[in-house]
């Protein structure tokens, strides 16, 4: 039995909708359906009555609800215990943030904030976007820092988590410096292209420039991390989309440039999403700083 068909079952119960709980629980509608089906069965009951719409918890819904509601209260005491055993200790800040995110935003913040509070620790997840948002979901993390855009959601229950915008960055096309690579639509031949992994966050984004633009590019190389495309780029291999905060040092010293106008660029707002109700002292003063940072 896997704790996470508790968890969903439990966010079920709360909405008594499928959609609005697969949402929570950042997944789809289906996964989210079988998982549910995945519990009855090792239960050997149903827990929902799909017969009535909405749909409503059965006689053995009701009765397991207060039983899950207390198994998964104790296995978050016993993961306290434990951690606190072995030395763990609960008044470290836990970040998750995708891996273009975090060496160039995360770290100038945090290094802000421990000034601000002398013993301050931290501890930070690099990941892609989406299993950023679990490791907030599922409370390993108490904040996520990320990109948002209008062209594609963060999937986290608004009703759960709270967020501030707390500055923006830009992704451009650069190429190396001495490269007379273009992508004026009258060029002569095929560009090079150094892209992001198919469904990631920014290569999702760069991809709805590109169906607008239509430019003629040919994949040279995929890749999930936008340090490795950079150091590609650097090395001439071609274009790449790269937000400004990750290359100032290589503009400033013109070993990468700038291509295109301004089309070609996309405007991406950075975030911080939290999860209040479960602030502690430590996780409140930080949220206030990031707040500060909003103007709020």
């Amino acid at each position: 039995m896997d704790t996470k068909w508790l968890e969903d079952f439990v966010s079920f119960a709360h909405h008594l909708n499928f959609t609005k709980a697969a949402n929570e629980r950042n997944i789809t509608q289906s996964a989210f359906s079988r998982r549910i089906r995945s519990l009855e069965l090792w239960l050997g009951a149903e827990l929902v009555d799909r017969r009535t719409f909405p749909a409503l918890l059965s006689q053995a819904g009701e009765d397991f609800l207060p039983i899950a509601n207390d198994l998964l209260l104790n296995l978050e005491r016993g993961r306290n215990e434990i951690r606190q055993t072995i030395g763990l200790e609960l008044d470290t800040l836990r970040f998750a943030a995708p891996h273009s995110i975090s060496i160039h935003s995360l770290m100038p913040l945090l290094s802000e904030l421990g000034q601000m509070v002398p013993d301050l620790k931290t501890r930070v997840t690099s990941d892609n976007l989406y299993n950023c948002c679990d490791h907030l979901s599922e409370r390993n993390s108490d904040f996520l820092m990320c990109y948002r855009s209008p062209d594609v959601a963060v999937k986290l229950d608004v009703e759960r988590f709270e967020f501030v915008e707390i500055g923006s960055d830009l992704l451009v096309p650069v190429v190396a410096i001495d490269s007379d690579i273009s992508l004026d639509s009258n060029a002569p031949k095929s560009v090079p292209y150094l892209r992001y992994s198919t469904g990631s966050f920014l290569g999702l984004i760069i991809d709805k420039v590109i169906d607008v633009k239509q430019p003629n590019l040919f994949i040279r190389h995929t890749d999930a991390f936008s340090e490795s495309l950079k150091s590609l780029c650097l090395q001439g291999a071609g274009v790449a989309w790269l937000s400004e905060a990750a290359i100032k040092s290589e503009l400033a010293r013109n070993e990468l440039k700038i291509i295109g106008d301004g089309d070609w660029q996309v405007e991406l707002n950075v975030a911080i999403y939290t999860e209040p109700n479960f602030h502690t002292q430590q996780s409140e003063i930080a949220w206030s700083f990031f707040k500060h940072l909003a103007g709020d």
